[in-house]
């Protein structure tokens, strides 16, 4: 009853973050000028309209010269126009100045550039949550012994240098001297065929460096402090092997802090990554994000970033349900 109750709590308090998030998002956005993209041989009164017609502006006049002239509706009407169209339409509105998807659904273009997202980051969790576990484990064992201090020398140099600086290295030697891949990702759709698969590798690669430094770090600290406890020292005393204590006692108890992050990375596959989407030209999510900024389309905006706050909320709660699921003791704890 009790987790009950606090799973109840924690996804009211992460929808009441996420509101304050959105509405935010959308005062500041919809305080900046409105930008009116009117093509070559376009009507601007079409324009105009289009914009009126999603509840930006109203009392739309040609003045002199060709100069139109309107009244901004104001922000939190604007904030209610556009909650009833997704509530009640499901209408997450228009591209209107983002001139590739003009006059197109946000909602369809979004959904067609989430799998190469969702891909590149689930294949570099089923490669970085192993390896760097793995890694972890191996430090803890070989505590200070030269092993720990190679792995060590590598998780520092992942952590204290840049994700981008080591995506640049990345590309310049596996795919531009080397020629192992190619520099950017194909553009077909075929996301399973060998082609594709092959030049989304550099993206992963790049993208589970900070996973692999992250968990070896963070395995490494709990496994070494697990194998300290005094419980470990009974259980040696009641006959178990080392390797026994190891599997059956030393493993469970460290795995119980970093198996929610394990999780909370597994949901937050969905986010990918701002840069190295735009590096490796992954045409994702995260792309669709940055020129979405670069040609000021609010519509598109507010929905992107809608996505990632909700991803990113998601993912927490997941790990903080998961703690009290996976150790009892919380659960003990709370009564």
């Amino acid at each position: 009853m009790y987790m009950f109750k606090y799973i109840l709590k924690r996804l009211g308090l992460m929808l009441f973050t996420f509101s304050i998030i959105f509405v935010m998002c959308f005062v500041l956005i919809k305080l900046l000028p409105i930008p009116v993209n009117v093509m070559p041989g376009q009507d601007p009164l079409i324009v105009y309209k289009t914009l009126e017609g999603r509840g930006w502006i109203m009392n739309i006049v040609e003045g002199e010269n060709g100069v139109w002239h309107y009244d901004r509706v104001p922000i939190f009407k604007q904030l209610g126009i556009y909650l009833i169209r997704i509530f009640r339409d499901g209408d997450f509105g228009i591209a209107t100045t983002y001139g590739e998807y003009m006059n197109q659904n946000l909602w369809d273009v979004f959904v067609s550039h989430l799998p190469p997202t969702i891909l590149i980051n689930i294949y570099s969790s089923l490669i970085g949550v192993p390896i760097g576990i793995g890694l972890g484990i191996l430090a803890a064992l070989k505590k200070n012994k030269w092993q720990d201090q190679l792995i060590n020398v590598v998780i520092i140099l992942l952590i204290s240098i840049p994700g981008i600086v080591l995506s640049l290295l990345l590309q310049y030697f596996i795919c531009f001297k080397l020629r192992w891949f190619p520099l950017t990702m194909e553009t077909s759709n075929d996301y399973f065929s060998w082609p594709v698969f092959k030049s989304m590798l550099p993206a992963v690669f790049a993208l589970c460096l900070g996973s692999i430094a992250g968990y070896a770090r963070y395995t490494r600290a709990e496994l070494s402090e697990v194998l300290t406890s005094e419980f470990m020292l009974l259980a040696r005393t009641k006959g178990l092997t080392k390797k026994q204590a190891i599997m059956r006692h030393a493993m469970r108890n460290s795995m119980v802090v970093i198996f929610p992050s394990i999780l909370g990375e597994f949901i937050s596959v969905l986010s990918g990554s701002l840069v190295i989407e735009k590096m490796f030209a992954i045409n994702g999510v995260g792309g669709l994000y940055l020129n979405a900024i670069t040609f000021q389309d609010y519509d598109f905006f507010m929905l992107l970033s809608a996505f990632y706050t909700l991803v990113g909320l998601t993912a927490g709660i997941v790990i903080d349900i998961s703690y009290g699921i996976i150790d009892p003791r919380i659960r003990m704890g709370a009564r």
